[in-house]
């Protein structure tokens, strides 16, 4: 089974709270792996899929957290670090106020964008639809109640055209499709920055590896918003996420708590805790037919009063 540090575990070892992300971290395995097959090993994982976007940061090394909070519960588990932002092509388009707002509520997959002949709201994949990036003829005949019509390109222009009206300040319904998708770029877009540029890490000379269902609508507009000049799109960048469980290793952690100050005669005991814990994954590894492993140990440390610790 995937777990949510990006490593694989025997179905007898799983734990429900160690896959709590596991679907997100697939993709940042892939995304590493598959960016790092084609020379680049600085990336930018661009997961966008129906409802939402999770980005990932890669320089070297990947990143984890080991306490997070999902959904309002705090949990002590080894996680990769992903950013996630309500910007899919399900996010539904509003217009309320004299603003145009892009989510963060979704169509979902039923009913779906307003495209998919289900009676759903305009979507972001339905401003694609309108400005052309997405073409019904090139789209598989799935949609409608004998899922066997294109998408429904006709409605989507009728309900951009009363869009237009409805705002009356002369631009054309293409124009309006297209300023809510300059909405979802920015913020994804922003999403990046938040794991990347805000954390002091200059993403020009990165690429941007873009993968789930809608990335590749949107991949070139988020590079550009970023200053980013390569962007890769992998042949199997619509399923990349259980792609990446085929490139995952298998892997076991352990972490234990030490509270006391840093100090030369701690260390022995240190020393010794490491080794206890580096003997538990082994065997563990072992258990699972794992013949030959690479051990990481790292102290995480922080500041008398503080709760930051640093790797």
């Amino acid at each position: 089974f995937m777990m949510s540090s990006g490593g694989l575990t025997a179905a007898e070892l799983f734990r429900g709270k160690d896959a709590i992300l596991s679907g997100p971290a697939g993709g940042v395995v892939a995304a590493v792996e598959t960016a790092r097959q084609a020379g680049f090993s600085q990336v930018i994982g661009f997961d966008m899929g129906g409802t939402s976007t999770d980005v990932s940061h890669y320089d070297g090394v990947y990143e984890r957290s080991f306490e997070t909070e999902v959904a309002g519960v705090r949990m002590r588990a080894p996680m990769m670090r992903i950013h996630t932002v309500a910007a899919g092509g399900g996010s539904i388009l509003h217009y309320e106020a004299g603003r145009f707002r892009v989510g963060p509520d979704s169509a979902g997959a039923d009913p779906g964008p307003a495209s998919y002949r289900r009676g759903g709201p305009l979507a972001v994949t339905d401003a694609n639809v309108m400005t052309g990036k997405l073409r019904p003829e090139h789209f598989p005949k799935i949609f409608g109640p004998g899922r066997d019509q294109p998408l429904d390109a006709a409605i989507v222009r009728e309900r951009f055209e009363a869009l237009a009206a409805e705002i009356g300040d002369g631009r054309r319904p293409e124009e309006i499709a297209d300023g809510f998708l300059r909405i979802a770029v920015e913020n994804m877009a922003n999403a990046i920055k938040k794991i990347s540029v805000q954390r002091g890490y200059d993403v020009t000379d990165y690429a941007l590896n873009c993968f789930g269902g809608a990335g590749g609508q949107s991949a070139c507009r988020v590079a550009d918003a970023l200053g980013m000049t390569t962007v890769l799109v992998h042949p199997f960048s619509g399923i990349l996420s259980a792609y990446g469980m085929g490139l995952a290793d298998i892997r076991a952690s352990r972490s234990q708590a030490v509270v006391q100050k840093l100090a030369p005669e701690a260390l022995p005991e240190l020393q010794a805790l490491a080794a206890s814990l580096t003997d538990e994954v082994q065997a563990e590894l072992t258990q699972q037919g794992v013949e030959a492993a690479e051990t990481f140990i790292r102290a995480h440390l922080r500041y008398d009063g503080t709760d930051t610790p640093i790797p």
